[in-house]
């Protein structure tokens, strides 16, 4: 069987996004498929994103600031109500949670297309240590979708990443079906879910940095299951 998955971003190289292609790949192999995967500029998705529905699985990757903004959200949305298999990891993390406020909660402010999430605002803000580079440990909600993906409570995972969502923001998004199921010491949001879905995760950090050809990433397994059965 051949999966396709519509990666969502602007290609330029970096090795975030050469791992991305690779966790793919260690992926595909591990359950017998093969995966073809396409960049998505972001300034392609402004206007439209029926084109979007060629694609069994749609994955927001890394490398932001994108060159549109309100193109990456456009496509989440879209992920989102149209229930594709959806993984959106570090800037994929933070353009899902930018995307639920603006579209599912109203907030006014973040329903302005001119709102620039690449400036200071209070709904993602600086790490107070950035974490590029970083390797931490994360508690994660045995009574979830991470139930089938992690044997443990406590996982470690690599990030590379300076932004995370304001805590009162993540507040407000957990208790509005934005479900924060994976937090660090701090309690901070790193795992983010929207129970029901076929397959919804948004990670602050970068589980394609940690996938091998002899270990690929639970993770990333099970969001390749699912875009397989979605195929299906």
């Amino acid at each position: 069987m051949q999966v396709n998955i519509g990666i969502i971003g602007d290609y330029d190289g970096r090795p975030s996004q050469l791992a991305t292609q690779e966790a793919i790949n260690h992926c595909a192999n591990q359950l017998g498929v093969e995966a073809e995967y396409t960049w998505l500029p972001t300034l392609e998705l402004e206007d439209d994103c029926q084109a979007l529905q060629k694609y069994d699985g749609l994955w927001c990757a890394p490398g932001s600031p994108y060159k549109s903004m309100n193109g990456a959200i456009n496509a989440i949305q879209f992920a989102r109500e149209e229930d594709y298999p959806f993984i959106g990891t570090c800037g994929g993390f933070q353009h899902a949670a930018i995307e639920y406020g603006r579209n599912v909660l109203g907030i006014e402010e973040l329903k302005d297309k001119a709102f620039n999430l690449y400036e200071p605002n209070e709904y993602i803000t600086a790490l107070s240590c950035s974490l590029v580079g970083q390797s931490k440990k994360l508690k994660v909600e045995k009574i979830s979708i991470l139930s089938d993906i992690y044997e443990n409570a406590e996982i470690t995972e690599k990030y590379n990443c300076s932004m995370e969502l304001n805590k009162a923001f993540q507040n407000q998004l957990d208790r509005n079906g934005f479900h924060v199921i994976g937090v660090d010491n701090e309690d901070e949001a790193r795992i983010i879910t929207i129970p029901g879905k076929r397959f919804y995760l948004a990670t602050l950090f970068q589980p394609q940095l940690s996938s091998s050809a002899e270990h690929p990433h639970p993770m990333i397994l099970a969001y390749l299951r699912a875009v397989k059965e979605f195929k299906s």
